[in-house]
């Protein structure tokens, strides 16, 4: 048997053996759908979110706020967040973090169009939410410096999330919180 990437062979062997249990058709649907899935589902064009049109829906929604930007590892960061409805701003999905021990350095994120996005203008604030974790602060950290000389302010979301958990873990209440007590990101922000 083919061993399917990122899953061990225990684990495709029991769902091997749960989809030959299943009636012909539903494996037949769940083939159609997953082929469906790939042709229709893309990254959106803006933040990088996964979309089945150019642009997601949030990013073409007119009563989110476009100067603010909230930046986050990956996808299950964007529905995390979104779930604590405390968040009206637009996302740019960075794809990872930095993490030279894994090999991935900037040049593997989307952060030139983050930087591009900032450049263009009407961003007024991007707000970091990436894991407390060295990864993630050094992933901060090398966008501050990206954005020096820019007009553009940038924060973290407040440590109520724990060092070293990831957001999609987080409870609902702590990450709204987060959001919403944000702090300066290296005294970037004037104080309200």
């Amino acid at each position: 048997m083919a061993q399917l990437p990122g899953i061990g062979k225990r684990t495709a062997l029991r769902l091997v053996l749960h989809l030959l249990k299943q009636p012909a058709d539903q494996t037949d649907r769940l083939s159609t759908a997953l082929e469906q899935l790939r042709g229709t589902v893309k990254f959106c064009s803006s933040c990088h979110n996964i979309s089945d049109v150019e642009i997601c829906e949030i990013c073409a929604n007119p009563k989110r706020d476009k100067s603010l930007v909230c930046v986050v590892e990956d996808i299950r960061d964007v529905m995390a967040i979104e779930n604590t409805g405390q968040y009206t701003g637009l996302y740019h999905v960075l794809g990872g973090k930095i993490s030279p021990m894994e090999g991935v350095g900037p040049q593997e994120l989307t952060i030139d169009s983050l930087v591009n996005k900032a450049k263009q203008g009407g961003v007024k604030e991007l707000i970091f939410a990436l894991s407390s974790t060295m990864e993630g602060d050094t992933t901060n950290f090398y966008i501050y410096r990206q954005l020096n000389g820019l007009d553009v302010g940038t924060s973290t979301i407040a440590r109520g999330i724990a060092v070293g958990d990831e957001l999609e873990y987080a409870d609902e209440v702590t990450l709204g919180r987060s959001i919403l007590n944000r702090i300066p990101f290296e005294g970037s922000l004037k104080a309200n």
